[in-house]
């Protein structure tokens, strides 16, 4: 009996220190959060227009240069700041004459030639315009009364804190220290600002707060016509102020909360100032804008900062990482930064309610503030593999909201289903352009989105959410595709425009990428109708079958079918002929024949010419095919498109550019956690010759 005791005793010993043990280690292997992103925290010693820093809740983003304020530099940008012109044409939109594209013996209309209508053609593109909401900068008085310029700003020292979502900023003026902290209480959006400096004492330290008109241009904002917009003050308390904004028929408001004993005065139309109580050498204040009076809330500096902090921990603390600090290749840092950097800079641009454009909450760079539907997957696939979905589903709603407009458009070509449009504004119209109205890539989106959310949650509402979108964006896929008899298959084009922009849209017929994604996108459509318990759809079944073959030639994938000079003529641009085999699950295409045109692209390609979000793209369809060194070798080529600046922005497009960020997070993680049918090993994208270790925590496969 005493055996048995001893036996049981033993065994409870060894299970108590098992389980110790894999306690102990599994403590020990996990990535230490705050250590990864506080070693990539970011310090400037220099005023600069492109390494400006940004605090913000992805509804709405602050420019902030390294006075602590937008002195210098810097737009206040939001996902609701919207402003139009009135039309110069009457008829608006529906005055646009529509060029015809034959289409198999059928006129298709398409909003893209501005012969003989350039005013409402370029009203159109430009309206609406995302706006610049309103600028606070400091009034800093040299000793001979004149303000201050960049080249007095010295010993700068400005800090963002990654981990707590803050900015510290530390300077002198003519010897006088300024120290400003900066931050955004994440609920109201609002800026929060503490300010401590003899400055004050000496009456030499104001804060202007001013606004502007809308401007499609660059900064959003117009200077230069007062006239055409109000500001006046609806309330106004010792220590609190409200604004009604009026830009044309676009209303919104603005307040601000300071302590007791600051004058407010109004200076100048739109123009205030702010000039704190000379006995104290600390001051602190607050701001925020809102497009209704209603939701207009204000946080004080306190409650602010300390909210602020709490909320950026616990998004560092949640959802994925990524630990490269082990790896003995010394591009394990710079891969690791732009990693953390991409992280935050993606959060604070393009977590909100609208799809984001190319750069984000922090200018107008390129397309007046409008957002391009054909990136939002460039932009925020990346949060459903690193289990950020809450993040990206604020803009998905947008599908589902514009799906009138969607069929409206379709219908209006003689397609059935919905149509999405590429480049769009928050009403949802078209914008003509050469090329936009005739691009398809953007249309499996939604379907692609919907497949990401039911990996992620299996239920019945998942797919009730996606029902209609999901049926209606199939159903313009397979009107879409032509039956071509004499070939006995099904088509795609002409007319259309591919990904790489660049071709003849009239002549253009069956690109390798968009027939993949058709296949893709059908395929998961039949799945969807499965999974609600309803039939396939038999029309859909034939094209699968029928849907004309990848074109090849001598081994390899042609960028379209018949263009044989695709690596040596049209060997710039996007590359997107290897996108199918990285970025899609790759439907329709023979693994060697991939394999061949991968290394084929990666040697022949110009890569100078390329754009940022090509870079993981190639890097995808490395990982995905045993190419694991040139999947690292091009998330970190030397081309300038690819580099990111010393705060994370990309010049891969337009200035900034957040494909390029949004592409390298969904790649790293692929990289990290695979994809349907990857090698079951660990982190399967990446070399494993013992150069790199990965350690990564909460991070989904791809599809």
């Amino acid at each position: 009996m005493k055996r048995i005791y001893y036996v049981l005793f033993f065994v409870l010993v060894m299970f108590s220190v098992s389980f110790v043990w894999s306690e102990s280690a599994e403590r020990i292997d996990r990535i230490d959060r705050e250590a990864l992103v506080k070693r990539h925290t970011i310090t400037l010693d220099k005023i600069s227009g492109s390494e400006l820093l940004q605090v913000g809740n992805g509804e709405i983003a602050y420019g902030i240069d390294p006075t602590g304020l937008q002195t210098f530099f810097g737009n206040t940008m939001s996902q609701w700041g919207w402003h139009s012109v009135p039309c110069p044409v009457e008829g608006g939109h529906s005055a646009l004459m529509l060029e015809k594209f034959d289409f198999h013996g059928r006129e298709l209309p398409y909003r893209t030639s501005a012969k003989g209508q350039e005013k409402l053609y370029t009203w159109m593109r430009e309206n609406p315009h995302r706006i610049n909401l309103g600028r606070l900068r400091f009034l800093i008085k040299k000793k001979d009364g004149t303000l201050i310029e960049p080249k007095n700003v010295q010993k700068i020292q400005q800090t963002l804190n990654l981990w707590e979502g803050t900015i510290d900023s530390s300077y002198e003026i003519e010897g006088e220290p300024v120290h400003v902290q900066t931050c955004v209480e994440p609920i109201t959006g609002s800026l929060a600002v503490k300010i401590e400096t003899d400055l004050i004492k000496q009456e030499r330290l104001q804060i202007e707060w001013a606004f502007p008109y809308g401007s499609p241009g660059n900064s959003g904002a117009d200077w230069t016509k007062p006239e055409n917009h109000q500001t006046t003050i609806q309330q106004q308390t010792r220590h609190l102020v409200t604004l009604k904004r009026q830009l044309d028929n676009d209303v919104y408001y603005a307040s601000a909360y300071w302590e007791p004993d600051t004058t407010f005065s109004e200076t100048a139309p739109h123009t205030f100032v702010l000039t704190p109580d000379k006995s104290k050498p600390v001051f602190a204040f607050s701001a925020g804008y809102s497009p209704n009076k209603e939701t207009l809330e204000v946080a004080p500096f306190d409650n602010a900062w300390q909210s602020s902090k709490s909320h950026w921990q616990n998004f560092w603390q949640t959802g994925g990482a990524i630990d490269l600090s082990e790896s003995s290749d010394p591009r394990w840092k710079e891969l690791e930064r732009r990693i953390v950097l991409s992280q935050y800079l993606l959060a604070v641009n393009e977590s909100g309610s609208l799809p984001p454009q190319e750069s984000g909450l922090f200018n107008n760079s390129g397309w007046y503030g409008k957002f391009h539907l054909e990136m939002h997957w460039w932009h925020g696939a990346h949060f459903g593999l690193w289990n950020r979905w809450e993040l990206f589903d604020k803009s998905l709603k947008w599908y589902r909201d514009i799906l009138p407009k969607a069929k409206e458009l379709a219908a209006s070509q003689g397609f059935a289903g919905a149509r999405f449009p590429k480049m769009i504004g928050p009403d949802a119209e078209d914008a003509p352009s050469v090329v936009g109205p005739l691009l398809i890539w953007q249309q499996p989106h939604p379907i692609f989105y919907a497949e990401m959310e039911y990996r992620l949650f299996p239920t019945k509402e998942t797919l009730e959410k996606w029902r209609e979108v999901v049926q209606e964006a199939a159903i313009f896929m397979a009107d879409f595709a032509f039956f071509d008899k004499e070939t006995n298959r099904y088509i795609l084009g002409p007319p259309m425009q591919t990904v790489p922009e660049g071709n003849d849209s009239k002549r253009t017929l069956n690109p390798s990428f968009e027939l993949s994604y058709w296949r893709s996108g059908l395929r998961i459509a039949q799945a969807w109708r499965e999974r609600l318990g309803l039939p396939r759809e038999k029309s859909w079944d034939e094209i699968l079958q029928k849907l004309a073959e990848l074109p090849q030639h001598e081994g390899v994938y042609l960028s379209q079918e018949n263009l044989l000079d695709t690596y040596t003529k049209w060997n710039a641009g996007h590359p997107s002929l290897i996108g199918m085999a990285g970025m899609l699950p790759a439907d329709g295409t023979d693994p060697a024949v991939v394999k061949r045109t991968i290394n084929k692209v990666w040697t022949t390609w110009n890569w100078q010419s390329c754009w940022g979000w090509d870079f993981p793209m190639m890097a995808m369809a490395a990982a995905k095919n045993e190419e694991t060194k040139m999947a690292v070798d091009a998330l970190l080529h030397p081309s300038s498109k690819n580099a990111m600046n010393k705060v994370g922005l990309s010049r891969g497009g337009p200035f900034p550019y957040f494909p390029s960020n949004g592409g390298l997070l969904y790649a790293v993680a692929l990289m990290a956690a695979g994809w349907d049918g990857s090698p079951k090993v660990h982190a399967p994208g990446f070399p494993n010759d013992g150069s790199w270790k990965v350690r990564f925590e909460n991070l989904k496969p791809a599809l």
